[in-house]
C-alpha cells in the first residue's frame, strides 16, 4: 500500500473508519454498539483510535514479512 495520510472519521451514523485523507474511499469500518459507547463512557472514538494505530502498526510488520501464516482455515481469535 503506498504511503499516503490517514485519517479516522466518525461517519454520521456513528460508524467510525480509517480512509486515506485524499479519498472518500474507506480502508477499514468499525462499529459500537450502544451498550458499548455506555461502557466506555462516550470515550469510543479514543478507543477507536488507539484501535486503529495498533492494526496499521501490525499491518507495517505484516507488510514487512514479519508475520506469516502457516496453515489454512479459519484461524481463532482471542
Amino acid at each position: 500500500m503506498p504511503t499516503s495520510f490517514l485519517e479516522i472519521v466518525e461517519l454520521p451514523d456513528g460508524t467510525i473508519v480509517l480512509r486515506r485523507a485524499e479519498d472518500e474511499g474507506v480502508l477499514v469500518t468499525l462499529g459500537f454498539s450502544d451498550d458499548a459507547k455506555t461502557f466506555l463512557q462516550g470515550q469510543h472514538v479514543e478507543i477507536a483510535k488507539a484501535m486503529f494505530n495498533i492494526g496499521v502498526q501490525m499491518a507495517g510488520r505484516v507488510s514487512e514479512g514479519e508475520f506469516e501464516r502457516d496453515e489454512e482455515g479459519p484461524q481463532t481469535l482471542h
